[in-house]
């Protein structure tokens, strides 16, 4: 037995709802309209997560100036470190959440389009809704997924860029010091592109659906100049 099928309850909650769209609009445009209503119903969560990397952001400076003072000595950082936050009412684990409460339905909308259902036998301009990108017949079929990962690839380059500039703002001195590796975290944004190419169109959909969400989300939430997170959110 799958390990996804402790989702299928999930699952078939999460078919009966496109299913019921699919009778209004079409199935592609349902897939979109339910994951944006999911998104919208997290935007607080993500609210809330902005506020809070906003405040660590504002803290690197103390934060740092702790661990020169308490270099050593791991007990009394702790200590401080803890009553810092507690006195800012911030958390260093801020941005953690919403990502945490994506990842159960991100897992439910995989399991929907990887396994058979009636939904993926609709199509998106001739394209059935389950046919992989190795199958595609035909120009028709092969420029709807040149479609599909030509967004996916413009919302991921838009992600690189604002991972680059806040890594860049990072840098800057009082800035959160680099941690190892983290000069590839950018990249990470492109991740998505190649994995809508090992999954059905339907899924393509769901991916450039939320991923075009968490771009404009995150434009938003740090529009009035605040420093984001250098971390990359692919879903």
């Amino acid at each position: 037995m799958s390990v996804f099928a402790v989702l299928d309850p999930a699952v078939g909650l999460a078919h009966d709802v496109v299913a019921a769209l699919a009778h209004l609009v079409p199935t592609a445009l349902a897939i979109v309209l339910f994951t944006v209503c999911v998104r919208l119903a997290l935007h607080p969560l993500a609210r809330a997560a902005a506020r809070g990397e906003k405040s660590r952001a504002r803290l690197a400076p103390r934060v740092a100036e702790l661990n020169r003072t308490h270099r050593g000595r791991p007990e009394k950082l702790r200590a401080a470190l803890a009553e810092l936050y507690r006195e800012e009412k911030a958390s260093p684990f801020a941005g953690c959440l919403p990502m945490l409460v994506q990842i159960p339905f991100f897992s439910v909308m995989y399991r929907l389009f990887t396994t058979p259902n009636d939904l993926l036998g609709h199509t998106l301009f001739g394209a059935p809704l389950g046919l992989h990108v190795g199958q595609a017949q035909g120009a028709g079929q092969w420029a709807v997924f040149a479609v599909l990962y030509a967004g996916l690839a413009a919302v991921a380059y838009a992600g690189f860029r604002r991972a680059r500039r806040a890594q860049a703002a990072q840098a800057t001195p009082g800035g959160t010091p680099p941690q190892p590796g983290s000069a590839f975290l950018p990249y990470l944004s492109f991740g998505t592109v190649l994995f809508a190419a090992l999954v059905p169109l339907a899924a393509g959909v769901y991916l450039l659906t939320t991923t075009t969400w968490t771009a404009v989300e995150r434009a938003w939430l740090y529009r009035d100049g605040a420093p984001e997170p250098a971390g990359v959110a692919l879903v």
